[in-house]
């Protein structure tokens, strides 16, 4: 299982997926599910992935060849970020059209979704939510984030949160919360984490950072957050079962 978010501010975006995989609890591996497509001062575009590895894999291989090839498209050439969405769902197609009946003969769905958001310069930021037939939808100022993979347990604290005008590092940090509250709900969400934070109009990664056990600000944050909550809760009133 993934969990993987993506936030659109007015200030920038932000980014964080998790790297666990498994195929049961005895047989878990480590795989990134974030990647940086970049040409500073031209471009940044951030793909987020979920669901089966191998083809999550191959979508972005597909991706990587194409910018090694002279010929067609490819995310270094397209004009805007509502192309730079179309050419994954073209490729997330390719690998479709290759490997989902095989697939099925074997009993596995062909299950695949992607976030893909950034920045081309002449344009604003945008972020899309990429689905496995290679169809989007885009973040809006009222929806200004999405999530895939394990989304449930970290959407509350997201809701309660964020608003365009959320600084960037008040995003990440409950970016980070929404995280922690899911690798505490599912054994199948865990470290390390892949933070990626990009400020409006600069074209290029301000931070990427890899956040792992060790990491003393992630530690610090999910122990305050968890005793605050349990201080909260103690501190509501019992209930009145004559007034209910």
């Amino acid at each position: 299982m993934t969990y993987c978010v993506a936030m659109r501010l007015d200030a920038g975006l932000v980014f964080l997926s998790d790297s666990r995989t498994n195929a049961g609890v005895d047989h878990i591996n480590t795989f990134r599910k974030m990647h940086v497509f970049e040409k500073p001062g031209e471009r940044v575009l951030v793909l987020m992935t979920s669901g089966n590895l191998s083809i999550s894999q191959s979508v972005v291989n597909t991706l990587r060849e194409k910018l090694e090839s002279s010929r067609g498209s490819n995310l270094h050439k397209v004009r805007n970020m509502f192309e730079a969405a179309k050419h994954v769902g073209d490729c997330l197609r390719e690998v479709h059209a290759r490997d989902a009946e095989a697939l099925r003969k074997f009993g596995v769905d062909f299950a695949s979704s992607l976030i893909l958001g950034g920045q081309i310069k002449g344009e604003e930021q945008r972020v899309f939510n990429i689905y496995a037939a290679g169809n989007f939808i885009e973040a809006t100022p009222e929806t200004p984030y999405f999530q895939i993979g394990e989304s449930k347990y970290g959407k509350p604290i997201i809701d309660r949160v964020i608003g365009a005008r959320t600084s960037l590092d008040e995003a990440a940090k409950c970016a980070l919360i929404s995280m922690d509250s899911t690798i505490r709900s599912n054994l199948s969400v865990g470290l390390p984490l892949d933070l990626v934070i990009y400020e409006n109009d600069t074209l290029k990664v301000g931070r990427h950072i890899n956040i792992t056990q060790d990491s003393a600000y992630y530690g610090q944050i999910r122990k305050q957050w968890g005793e605050q909550l349990r201080q909260g809760f103690a501190a509501l009133p019992a209930p009145d079962w004559n007034a209910l």
